[in-house]
């Protein structure tokens, strides 16, 4: 029956993936089997933690927040949790020996959302570091399975891809992060008076990290390759739409990509795998 429990678990994990983001479940979906419960573990983990942070407005997010990340540890010591998110978390963290180190970079980045309003350049890196770019080194551990020498040949890149995806999301949030939570994550950047110049430094930015994950997604196992590519995909398509307007507009609205856009992608990058040109 205890098989039974941890299915349910990861079960819950899914749920949280699949309702938060059509996206990233397209890209699960995508992946090898074997990879599907440990990287909907990983997802359900870190967005619990930053609804925390972003959403729960009438409750006390600092005491929930280190609660969340005391109940981690001591489910990754015990070795299992009754919170369903935590149980699957600390089930891949010890399978796959994702290093403390990372969780930790990850919570204290989330820490930092309840006091940082505006990021110098060292918090901008930190925040992104901490965020984004550790997510990406837990879900290389799942794919590299093990693999020391494959792990680290592709860590920098695994955290360029997921700077590219964390600062894009900065990028077309620009808007509500400034006007509902105050906050304004890239450095020297006026909300106020966003220019057009700013925006394309930003966008130079985002693009060497595209350009450098390229590198480390061809270099993925075949099971894990199609599933990140097709994320790559999609958030390249974002930012390319994010490109394409006003630095007026961005302060405007939120951009998005349709649906059907979506599955498009999908229908490519199941061509592009049966013909191995991914």
């Amino acid at each position: 029956m205890f098989n039974l429990f941890e299915k349910t678990t990861f079960g819950c994990s899914k749920l949280i993936t699949k309702s938060y983001s059509t996206s990233f479940t397209l890209g699960i979906q995508t992946l090898d089997r074997k990879f599907h419960d440990p990287i909907y573990g990983i997802y359900g983990f870190v967005r619990y933690a930053d609804e925390i942070v972003d959403t729960f407005h009438d409750f006390d997010k600092e005491t929930l927040l280190s609660r969340y990340g005391e109940e981690t540890y001591k489910a990754i010591e015990e070795g299992i949790s009754l919170n369903p998110v935590l149980h699957s978390f600390q089930k891949v963290v010890r399978q796959y020996k994702i290093e403390t180190e990372l969780i930790e970079a990850f919570l204290e980045s989330m820490e930092m959302d309840l006091c940082n309003r505006v990021y110098d350049r060292n918090g901008y890196d930190k925040y992104i570091y901490g965020s984004a770019e550790v997510v990406g080194l837990m879900c290389l551990r799942v794919f590299c399975e093990g693999d020391e020498q494959l792990f680290d040949k592709l860590k920098v890149y695994a955290q360029s891809l997921g700077a590219a995806f964390q600062k894009v999301n900065f990028l077309r949030d620009i808007q509500s992060d400034f006007s509902e939570r105050g906050r304004v994550y890239f450095p020297n950047v006026d909300f106020n008076d966003f220019s057009l110049s700013s925006k394309i430094l930003i966008e130079e930015d985002i693009q060497k990290d595209f350009d450098n994950a390229y590198i480390g997604i061809m270099g993925l196992p075949s099971g894990a390759r199609k599933g990140v590519y097709l994320a790559y995909c999609y958030y390249l398509k974002l930012f390319e739409r994010i490109k394409g307007i006003s630095a007026a507009r961005i302060q405007q609205e939120r951009i998005r990509v349709p649906d059907t856009t979506k599955l498009a992608l999908l229908a490519k990058t199941w061509l592009q795998s049966s013909l191995n040109t991914i």
